[in-house]
């Protein structure tokens, strides 16, 4: 049997793997106490996908990324930032504060 080769998506626009960020009390409190942000992202994206787009669509560095599949369906990146990266900064610019 012939296997079915894992198709890879490419980007080229971060925009296209970041949906939007979540606006949730949780993720607001993740915020400013964590140094994290939560956002929807594309589900055929990596990690190292999300990474690259994180960085380059909002100029932070990034410090680790988890990733989980809500009950909606949805894929939340948790985006943890670098020592020296203000999450809520960010979030301020995102217009989420």
């Amino acid at each position: 049997m012939a296997e079915k080769a894992k198709e890879i998506k490419t980007f080229k626009d971060p925009w296209t793997i970041i949906y939007y960020p979540l606006l949730t009390e949780k993720a607001i409190s993740k915020v400013e106490t964590e140094n994290r942000l939560i956002f929807i992202v594309d589900r055929a994206a990596n990690k190292k996908q999300i990474k690259w787009a994180i960085e380059n669509a909002l100029a932070a560095k990034v410090d680790k990324i988890q990733t989980t599949i809500d009950s909606k369906g949805r894929k939340k990146a948790f985006i943890k930032f670098a020592k020296g990266v203000n999450a809520v900064e960010i979030a301020t610019r995102l217009g989420m504060l």
